[in-house]
């Protein structure tokens, strides 16, 4: 399979160089694009002197269309399948092998790197948002995830047209739960996450509980009427 990491960056400066050195050294047989989304600090300017290979959105538009820029261009060149994967250093690329491994094994049309396939969720705040995720995706699709909040995600060719024509249609969940209720065969393979390497995450106490809030609302009621 030929496949895309896809890495939506905004004001990455201090971590963008260490994620894409350890991509490459991990040759995991991916190629990547950078996509950086109106960033303010020195994103931009880093990726043209390291040479790395990456589009810019001239302002920060967000993560669904950074992530739907590089959907489009993975169509555009050939890719038969896009990876999402983190610019502040959460992700391992080692894993990455494996997530292909397993669509091309089971015909997958998403693969999830997972932190809970085989480990527990600890107790927290936010774990207890992603277990209610979980059981509200499988009240409604009657399938289990045991993650859905990773955003570690392979999609193949059939996913990647979908985020590509539908302008409300990001990386997040309740897609998710919209695409297995549409017949999409999701599986996860166990894998790691680090904590963030640099920077802060938009994510604060606040944030989180109107995310967790907005995504199962949208799960149980919006994702009906698309």
């Amino acid at each position: 399979m030929k496949v895309l990491a896809i890495i939506p960056a905004y004001n990455e400066e201090e971590s963008i160089s260490s994620t894409i050195e350890e991509l490459l050294t991990a040759h995991t047989g991916c190629d990547y694009l950078v996509v950086n989304d109106g960033s303010s600090d020195a994103t931009e300017r880093i990726c043209l002197e390291r040479g790395f290979r990456h589009v810019s959105h001239p302002t920060n538009l967000g993560l669904t269309a950074g992530f739907q820029t590089g959907v489009k261009y993975a169509l555009a060149h050939g890719y038969d399948a896009v990876v999402q994967f983190d610019a502040d250093g959460q992700h391992v690329p080692d894993y990455l092998p494996k997530m292909i491994s397993e669509m091309e094994a089971t015909g997958s049309d998403i693969v999830i790197g997972s932190r809970f396939v085989t480990e527990g969720k600890p107790l927290s705040a936010r774990m207890i948002g992603s277990r209610l995720i979980s059981r509200i995706i499988r009240l409604t699709t009657g399938q289990r995830i045991n993650d859905p909040t990773s955003g570690l995600r392979l999609y193949n060719k059939a996913m990647m047209e979908e985020f590509a024509r539908r302008f409300d249609f990001g990386p997040e969940p309740d897609s998710l739960a919209y695409l297995m209720r549409r017949g999409a065969r999701v599986s996860e393979v166990q894998m790691t996450m680090r904590e963030r390497q640099a920077g802060e995450s938009y994510l604060n106490v606040t944030k989180s509980i109107s995310y967790m809030a907005r995504t199962c609302t949208s799960i149980l009621l919006a994702q009906w009427f698309r």
